[in-house]
């Protein structure tokens, strides 16, 4: 066989529904045989970028690992800022880039450079293909530890005269992999700590939508009654509908919920992630005791030195914990002091909570324009179904939605809060509506982040993909500009000029739409929401001045 049919048969081999990439010259051996594969589909993207950021939520969204493809040189380079999103981002992604001939790469010759190197750092795994025998091996390992916890990405290097090769080799085929869990004695400390806190809180994070697990932890919270609270990339873990959940922190001090980690005397992480939130933010005193509950070990951080670790299958893990706290309950005698702190701890909480609510829903009939964030993101809430999906880009509007758009499942509301790339959203609505085809697919951008990777409008044209995009326009990279006037009173090198939106859509072959008046959003959008083969942009102002309460520490309301 030769050897770019037997890398495919590989791919095949791994379940590879779709490659997102742009062909190139030493990628021909393989992109000619990625065409006669039938069951792998090739999606032409217009930049390397866009196409890693679509193999990254197509990952997300299947748990299956996304697959991006560039030539060498400019192509491996332009595919970096997208590998390095989805490794910081814990998305399981394989990237794959040609190469120039062996017997070239030893000296200066037209785009060669040292790609494994380049993708050491923002990668769980490199390597360069030097033998044709060697490639189911190398695919296969490459698959595992891309989907290994935790999860992130992967890249492989073909040389142009290595596809050339041929093999007598077949792939591997896949295993089930390794489920651990907890000892009885973590189980039992973990319980004791547990029934012997006052102010616990369940603090839940991205591994628990990696590894499936929300329906267990939401009975774990039931049981338990304790309040909770998630990450950014933590969304909809548990529903925001439920009355003992708090929301999302991440926004520092104007983040309410975080008052209410900063009581607790007990937390119990479950697929916390350092990278998404420091918990010198909430554990700045380092008094706190922590229970970690992930399928890793936990990082090392001065802030975060678990009194308890258990690592293992989260399903399995909580499943084991609930009936340990069940069976110790009688052994726990809790005094009048405790009970009286129980009772405050808990009636403080009631009180965030109420605050928390009372801000997401403050503005639901506000229809001053430009438009509020807040009125903004509850129209769209209020559009949408609860499994429909929502991608927010990088700005401003990205720490509005992480706080008031309501989500009830995982992996409807996507937010990229580990490398934080500005222009994933659109790229990523094109990955997301190939993976759910039944669903809406919104993407949110400030006008900043959408013109990064506007290119992708073409793509999603040409797929006949009905993405909406909402583009909020105020002429400036908000935050930036936000933060510059909150230290030094003014703003630099933040405002620019935006196109016309209605006929940039068109000139793509889009809808587009550009909305004056608050009350006008609400009825585009579910226009939108009808298109079945064209995307639609919405262009809207939005009030940026807002942007400042989500910097400034305020008090609660009374």
């Amino acid at each position: 066989m030769k050897a770019s049919d037997l890398f495919v048969k590989c791919l095949e081999a791994e379940n590879v529904e779709y490659i997102f990439g742009i062909p190139g010259e030493e990628t021909n051996d393989l992109t000619i045989s990625i065409s006669e594969s039938e069951t792998i589909k090739f999606i032409l993207a217009r930049h390397e970028q866009a196409a890693a950021f679509m193999a990254d939520v197509y990952g997300r969204l299947t748990n299956k690992v996304g697959v991006c493809l560039a030539t060498l040189g400019p192509g491996a380079t332009n595919l970096t800022t997208g590998v390095a999103s989805a490794n910081m981002d814990r998305s399981p992604l394989l990237a794959i880039t040609g190469q120039t001939e062996i017997t070239k790469m030893h000296k200066e010759s037209h785009q060669n450079m040292d790609p494994v190197t380049m993708f050491t750092p923002i990668t769980k795994w490199t390597w360069s293909i030097r033998d044709a025998d060697g490639i189911p091996e190398i695919l296969r390992r490459a698959f595992k530890i891309a989907a290994e916890e935790k999860k992130g990405a992967t890249h492989l290097d073909l040389p142009v005269d290595v596809a050339k090769m041929e093999s007598l080799l077949q792939p591997l085929s896949r295993k089930s992999g390794i489920v651990s869990g907890p000892t009885r004695s973590t189980l039992h400390g973990a319980s004791k700590m547990i029934l012997n806190s006052n102010a616990p809180v369940i603090l839940v994070g991205n591994g628990c939508i990696r590894n499936n697990a929300s329906n267990i932890i939401r009975r774990f919270a039931n049981l338990t009654g304790f309040y909770s609270m998630n990450t950014f990339m933590g969304k909809g873990v548990i529903s925001d509908n439920s009355p003992t959940h708090m929301g999302t922190i991440g926004i520092k001090e104007s983040d309410y919920a975080l008052h209410a980690l900063k009581l607790a005397d007990v937390v119990i992480s479950i697929g916390y992630d350092l990278v998404e939130y420091s918990p010198k933010n909430w554990n700045g005193s380092n008094l706190k005791k922590i229970i970690h509950i992930d399928s890793t070990s936990a990082e090392v951080d001065n802030y975060y030195n678990p009194d308890i670790e258990i690592s293992g299958d989260l399903n399995l893990t909580i499943n084991l914990l609930m009936n340990s706290v069940k069976r110790y309950q009688n052994e726990i005698q809790i005094n009048s002091i405790n009970k009286q702190e129980i009772t405050l701890a808990k009636a403080r909480f009631r009180k965030i909570k109420k605050e928390v609510d009372w801000r997401v829903e403050q503005f639901m009939d506000d229809e001053s324009y430009p438009i509020k964030p807040e009125k903004l993101i509850h129209d769209v809430r209020n559009v949408l179904s609860s499994e429909d999906i929502l991608i927010s880009d990088v700005g401003a509007h990205k720490l509005w939605i992480a706080k008031i758009f309501k989500t009830y499942s995982p992996n409807t509301c996507i937010i990229s809060n580990g490398f934080c790339s500005m222009g994933f959203a659109l790229p990523g609505a094109i990955g997301a509506q190939l993976a759910c085809p039944s669903r809406k697919v919104v993407a949110m951008c400030g006008d900043g982040g959408f013109l990064m990777n506007v290119q992708e409008l073409e793509t999603a044209v040409r797929l006949q993909l009905p993405i909406i995009v909402v583009v909020w326009c105020d002429s400036d990279l908000g935050v930036i500009s936000t933060k510059q006037r909150l230290e030094f009173g003014r703003n630099v090198f933040t405002n620019f000029n935006n196109p016309d939106f209605v006929k940039l859509a068109e000139s793509f072959g889009a809808k587009g739409y550009r909305v004056t008046s608050t009350d006008e959003f609400s009825y585009v959008l579910r226009e939108a929401t009808k298109s079945l083969h064209i995307p639609v942009v919405i262009a809207i102002d939005i009030d940026a001045d807002r942007n400042e309460l989500l910097f400034r520490s305020d008090r609660f309301h009374e």
